[in-house]
């Protein structure tokens, strides 16, 4: 199957559209069902609510079950509720457990209450234990749908189990291995049970070095370290070693999607992205806070700047410059921070070291601010025929680039110590405090050299 653009979907789906309208089921079924399901998702999610009713009618719950898990997060639990809810228990319950968990996480407990009623008893008993975990640990993005085998059964056995269970699975690249308590205690690859002999025993070919993540590790740590050791999946396991789930890499995609999103709301200085459903009033109330922060710390910079209402009064030309270096300031501090948090984010500050870090940014800070200072002193000049005037500006935009700089990759890794997300440092809080440090360097150097400007 080949991926779709935008408009080979809606040409196809014009295609299909007959099909659907004339009553020709088999037609439709035959034309819809042989698109990717993440373009039958696609081409779903722009139908309307009329159309959309026609297609639960001509598909099964498990095929509206393979669509839904590719549909965008913002709109399943829109289209969950709307289908007659013992037809939704049935998607729910044909989708990957860790799927359906997540969509129901979103939706009101009373709904979910009433979809696991209805549900029959397995699926419904595979969800619950799912969706009490705590949010974004392990055992929220976990699913339980995977293959186990025994030490003392035969390759040959485990074949045949394979082949029974390889349906239902989740992967089946890993097989993990337990013993009569239910510990894990290996994992085989597909390959190596593939190629070994019929009657040897999995516990003489099975790997015992494998990786495992409790219950309750943090996903975005998770994360991390599938993509340090390029796993397709990892086992979960309880503080006996007990195998309860495996994390695939489809979820964790999902969940550094989650996490980018996460931080860069919190970079923008908004609590929670907007989503596209959101009225204006849901937004506003999403970015209030933060400004409301940022109007008082305004209020401070604009309290700073009237002290040296009799250094501004000598010297008027001084407030052109308020601008610059006020806007220089909150662009270096931003580009210090964005790197500071990726770093955090990707575990890259581990590894070179947080002192290392600071070095560099400082040292990053003296090059662009003396580079910068330098362009401004000769452009002041000119511009104005007075070289004190340009050698305050150049000297003030050093030093307020070099102090940025270092605040904006400093306050990250505080926070990072204190065990507060460091996104919380958004942009807009380093510019306006970067706004209180330039104004105090700029006025603080203005009043002590004042003689030499008049």
């Amino acid at each position: 199957m080949e991926h779709l653009d935008k408009q080979e979907r809606i040409q196809l789906w014009e295609k299909v559209q007959d099909t659907l309208v004339n009553e020709q089921i088999d037609q439709f079924r035959a034309e819809f069902l042989e698109i990717h399901p993440y373009d039958q998702a696609k081409i779903f999610e722009e139908q309307i609510e009329e159309i959309r009713f026609l297609i639960y009618t001509y598909l099964s719950p498990g095929e509206i079950a393979d669509v839904m898990e590719q549909v965008d997060d913002d709109l399943v639990e829109e289209f969950i509720t709307e289908m007659l809810p013992s037809f939704s228990a049935q998607v729910l319950a044909n989708m990957a457990t860790d799927d359906a968990v997540d969509i129901l996480n979103e939706m009101d407990k009373n709904k979910v209450a009433s979809f696991l009623t209805i549900m029959e008893k397995q699926a419904s008993d595979e969800i619950k234990a799912l969706l009490h975990y705590q949010e974004k640990t392990a055992g929220s993005i976990m699913t339980t749908e995977f293959v186990v085998v025994n030490t003392d059964q035969t390759v040959k056995e485990a074949m045949r189990h394979l082949r029974k269970k390889a349906p239902e699975a989740e992967t089946i690249y890993y097989i993990y291995v337990i013993n009569h308590e239910q510990v894990l205690v290996g994992v085989i690859s597909l390959r190596d049970l593939i190629i070994a002999e019929g009657d040897w025993l999995i516990s003489d070919v099975m790997s015992e070095r494998l990786v495992a993540v409790s219950v309750g590790e943090n996903q975005e740590d998770i994360a991390h370290m599938m993509r340090d050791y390029d796993f397709l999946a990892l086992p979960v396991v309880d503080f006996q070693n007990h195998l309860l789930g495996i994390i695939t890499v489809d979820d964790i995609m999902d969940v550094m999607e989650e996490e980018a999103n996460d931080d860069y709301s919190k970079l923008a200085g908004v609590s929670d992205m907007d989503g596209p459903d959101d009225n204006a009033f849901v937004s506003a109330k999403k970015r209030l806070p933060w400004l409301i922060i940022l109007l008082f710390l305004g209020l401070f910079t604009a309290s700073i700047i009237g002290r040296f209402e009799a250094t501004l009064d000598q010297v008027a030309i001084l407030a052109v410059f308020i601008p610059l270096i006020a806007g220089m300031a909150g662009n270096s501090g931003t580009q210090a921070l964005a790197v500071a948090v990726r770093g955090i984010a990707t575990g890259d500050i581990e590894k070179q070291g947080k002192w290392n870090i600071l070095v560099r940014e400082a040292t990053t800070g003296m090059i662009t601010g003396l580079s910068c200072g330098i362009l401004i002193t000769g452009i002041v000049y000119i511009w104005q025929g007075m070289f004190f005037l340009g050698l305050l500006v150049g000297i003030s935009i050093t030093a307020t680039l070099f102090v940025a700089t270092i605040a904006g990759a400093l306050v990250p890794l505080l926070m990072d110590k204190l065990n507060i997300d460091p996104a919380v440092a958004s942009g807009p809080f380093i510019t306006t405090i970067n706004d209180i440090i330039s104004v105090l360097i700029y006025f603080g150097l203005a009043t002590a050299f004042m003689n030499l400007l008049l």
